[in-house]
């Protein structure tokens, strides 16, 4: 029988068989957390889904919280939580593993959460402020004048 491995997640796919890695959901990405993990994620989607209108979705090894623009984003770790969230600031405090510019006006910030009582302020308060940020209206966009004449 012929066939060929996944590029992406390395199966085995005999030819004709239908394979689609990269469609998941947020029940199999955190299906094989521990129980405190199980509890932290359940905490961070509450949280989120409190702030209002937004989408919620799996996309390969990631749950994605967007509005307009993702701002936020988990990754289900063995041992935590991966929460990497979009803000137009950089942060320095004891949670934030890492900081990376991703664009003119968003930095990354990683942060690695374990257990359940981590998802809260300054945690939940820089999630809340992402997702403003990502509702905002460009300022370039809202200023009268403002385009490729104003930049001249």
């Amino acid at each position: 029988m012929s066939g060929h491995e996944c590029y992406h997640c390395k199966q085995w796919v005999e030819e004709g068989e239908a394979h689609d890695c990269w469609t998941t959901t947020e029940t199999a990405l955190t299906a094989d957390l521990s129980e405190d993990l199980q509890e932290a994620w359940e905490r961070l989607r509450e949280t989120a889904a409190d702030f209002g209108h937004q989408r919620i979705y799996a996309s390969h090894r990631s749950i994605m919280f967007a509005r307009e623009s993702c701002y936020f984003f988990v990754r289900p770790k063995r041992t935590f939580l991966e929460l990497c969230v979009f803000l137009g600031r950089a942060v320095e405090a004891p949670q934030v593993r890492r900081v990376d510019r991703v664009s003119k006006s968003k930095l990354r910030h990683t942060i690695p959460v374990r257990h359940r009582d981590e998802v809260e302020p300054p945690i939940t308060e820089w999630l809340a402020e992402a997702y403003d940020l990502c509702g905002a209206p460009d300022a370039a966009r809202s200023r009268p004048g403002a385009g490729s004449a104003a930049r001249r």
